[in-house]
């Protein structure tokens, strides 16, 4: 299964920083589990959100240089108060470190709550690469990839181009 949590990208500086929104509402299919009688988004969904937005600050600041971006560490993550449906997850992260030979970066992220309290905290590392870089007969598969991303960044930037 395959979650797609980031909302809307409210802005970025190009290769440093991206703030983004998560919009949790009841309807997410994860809440009827976790838990039943107190729904709450689960820690783990919180540390995705956040490694989107890093994937995303990537892509913008790279212009789609990588068709896959893929979580590869996590290290001092710390979770603060719940997240309740009706609420929504401010995301903010930051590029501290990127290694163009080894395709990695190294972001640091923060999810809080609308107006107040923090959620999660924590170092995310990423790679990236192409599929071609693996097979060349995979280049269009690529493409078809990064065609994709940049129709779903017009949708998750479109309020902050508006408001420009």
């Amino acid at each position: 299964m395959r979650f797609t949590l980031i909302d809307q990208i409210v802005e970025w500086e190009s290769g440093k920083t991206l703030r983004a929104d998560k919009h949790l509402t009841l309807a997410e299919e994860y809440l009827a589990d976790h838990f039943p009688s107190f729904p709450v988004m689960p820690g783990v969904m919180m540390l995705q959100a956040m490694t989107e937005a890093s994937a995303w600050l990537w892509r913008l600041t790279s212009d789609y240089e990588h068709s896959i971006i893929v979580l590869r560490e996590v290290r001092n993550v710390k979770y603060g108060t719940f997240m309740e449906p009706g609420r929504t997850l401010e995301l903010s992260v930051q590029l501290t470190k990127m290694d163009p030979v080894a395709g990695t970066a190294v972001f640091r992220g923060k999810g809080t709550i609308a107006g107040g309290a923090q959620t999660v905290v924590g170092q995310m590392t990423l790679a990236a690469y192409n599929l071609r870089d693996a097979s060349p007969e995979l280049a269009g598969i690529d493409e078809t990839i990064v065609a994709h991303w940049k129709r779903r960044a017009v949708l998750l930037t479109g309020a902050m181009r508006k408001a420009r």
